[in-house]
C-alpha cells in the first residue's frame, strides 16, 4: 500500500483530526492513537446507537488503527510516548490551544528528540492572530467562518449545512500538507511543522463569495439549491417532487431550452451569455419552474439526459445506499471483525479503493502491543 512503513502517532479527538489520520491508516500508514485512561477520544461517547460499547462516528473516523493509553500526567508514560515519538514519522494532534504545550507536546521539543518529525497541529481558528487561543467546534465554524450566511432559503435564518464539512475538509488538508511534507523529507532529510483549522478551511470554502464582495462590495445572498452565478442552477417543482438542474454554460442553457420546448430563448440576444441571462434571471427561472411544474421528475429526466442537461433527483439516505452506482462504485463495506459497514476513502488507486484491514480498536488494545515493539498483524 502506498504509506506501507509509515508510522504515525495521533493524539486525535472527535473528527478532523482522526479523519487524517483515518486517510493515512487507510493508505497502510501504522496509526497508533493515543488515548486518555478510562474515557479515551470524546467522539467514543457520541451516541446512541453504539456497536460494541462504541459510537459509530468512533467506528467510522478509527478504523486501520492500534489504540493506546497515556496519562500525560505520567512522567514514565510519558517517555514511553516520547520514544513512540522518535520512531514516528508523523505526529498528528488537535488538542485544544495550549494543552499541547501543557503536557509536553510542542513541536520544538518532538523536533529536538525526532528531527525528521512531521509535526501536524490542528487547532479551531489558527496558530497565530487575537484566537489562536480560542477553542471551536464545527458548528461555531460554520457560523463564524461565514458558511452559515450563505446556507439557506433566500428569507430564511441561515442553516448549518447538514454534515460536518469543515472538520472533513480540515482533515484532508492535514492530509494533503502532510504527505506533501514526508515527499520534501524524502529530499531534505529534514521534518517540519503543519499548522491548519477549522477556521482557515470554513474561510476557504466561501473564497468566491469573499474575492466577490472584495471586487463588488456586495454580500452574497442565500440562494437555498441555486446559485448566485448561472441559470439555470437548483431545484424545480415537478408533479412528484423536485428535481435539480445543473445548467453550467451556455451550451446547456440553449439544450435546456430545446426541452422545455423554448426554441426562441437560443436566437434570442438577451440569453446569449451568462451575464446576460443573469440580467434577466428573475424571469427565465418563473418561466422554467412553469414548465418543470407540468410533468413529474421522470419524465422530465428522460428529456433532459436525452439531451445532454445535468439533472438529478434529490435522494434520501437509504435512497443513497439503495443506488446501482453506489453498489458499483463499491463504495460501502465490511469492517473486518465488525458488525459495521462504512464508506471507503473515496478515491481508487490502479482500479482499487484502499481496503479496511482492521475495525476501530477498544480503548487501549494495543498497548501491550505497541510498547513491546511488536508490528501491527497484517490483515487480508
Amino acid at each position: 500500500m502506498p504509506l506501507s512503513g509509515v508510522k504515525i502517532v495521533e493524539v486525535g479527538m472527535n473528527l478532523a483530526g482522526p479523519l487524517a489520520g483515518a486517510i493515512m491508516a487507510d493508505l497502510g500508514a501504522d496509526v497508533i492513537k493515543v488515548e486518555r485512561p478510562e474515557t479515551g477520544d470524546d467522539a467514543r461517547a457520541w451516541g446512541p446507537p453504539f456497536v460494541e460499547h462504541t459510537s459509530l462516528p468512533f467506528h467510522n473516523m478509527n478504523r486501520n488503527k492500534r489504540s493506546v493509553v497515556i496519562n500525560f500526567k505520567d512522567a514514565t508514560d510519558m517517555e514511553r510516548l516520547y520514544q513512540l515519538i522518535e520512531q514516528a514519522d508523523v505526529f498528528l494532534h488537535n488538542l485544544r490551544p495550549g494543552v499541547a504545550e501543557q503536557v509536553g507536546l510542542e513541536a520544538d521539543l518532538l523536533l529536538s528528540r525526532n528531527p525528521r518529525l512531521v509535526y501536524c497541529g490542528v487547532t479551531a481558528f489558527g496558530h497565530t492572530g487575537p484566537l489562536k487561543d480560542k477553542p471551536g467546534y464545527e458548528v461555531l465554524l460554520q457560523a463564524f467562518g461565514g458558511l452559515m450566511s450563505m446556507t439557506g432559503q433566500e428569507n430564511g435564518p441561515p442553516v448549518r449545512m447538514g454534515t460536518s464539512v469543515v472538520d472533513y475538509g480540515t482533515g484532508m488538508w492535514t492530509t494533503i500538507a502532510a504527505l506533501a511534507a514526508l515527499r520534501k523529507r524524502d529530499q531534505t532529510g529534514r521534518g517540519c511543522v503543519i499548522t491548519t483549522s477549522l477556521f482557515e478551511t470554513a474561510v476557504f470554502y466561501v473564497s468566491t463569495a469573499l474575492i466577490q464582495y472584495k471586487k463588488t462590495g456586495k454580500a452574497p445572498a442565500r440562494h437555498a439549491t441555486g446559485s448566485p452565478r448561472q441559470v439555470a442552477f437548483g431545484a424545480f417543482k415537478t408533479r412528484n417532487g423536485p428535481l435539480v438542474l445543473g445548467v453550467a454554460n451556455s451550451r446547456l442553457f440553449f439544450k435546456l431550452a430545446t426541452a422545455l420546448g423554448r426554441d426562441e430563448w437560443v436566437t434570442d440576444p438577451r440569453y446569449q451569455t451568462n451575464a446576460s441571462r443573469m440580467e434577466h434571471r428573475e424571469y427565465l427561472i418563473q418561466e422554467i419552474a412553469a414548465h418543470m411544474a407540468q410533468e413529474t421528475k421522470e419524465a422530465w429526466m428522460e428529456r433532459l439526459e436525452a439531451v445532454g442537461v445535468p439533472c438529478a433527483p434529490i435522494l434520501t439516505i437509504p435512497e443513497v445506499i439503495a443506488q446501482p452506482q453506489t453498489k458499483a462504485m463499491d463504495m460501502i463495506r465490511e469492517v473486518p471483525d465488525s458488525p459495521l459497514e462504512v464508506m471507503g476513502l473515496p478515491f481508487s488507486i490502479d482500479g482499487q479503493r484502499p481496503d479496511f484491514r482492521s475495525r476501530a480498536p477498544q480503548l487501549g488494545e494495543h498497548t501491550d502491543e505497541v510498547f513491546n515493539n511488536t508490528d501491527p498483524p497484517e490483515k487480508q
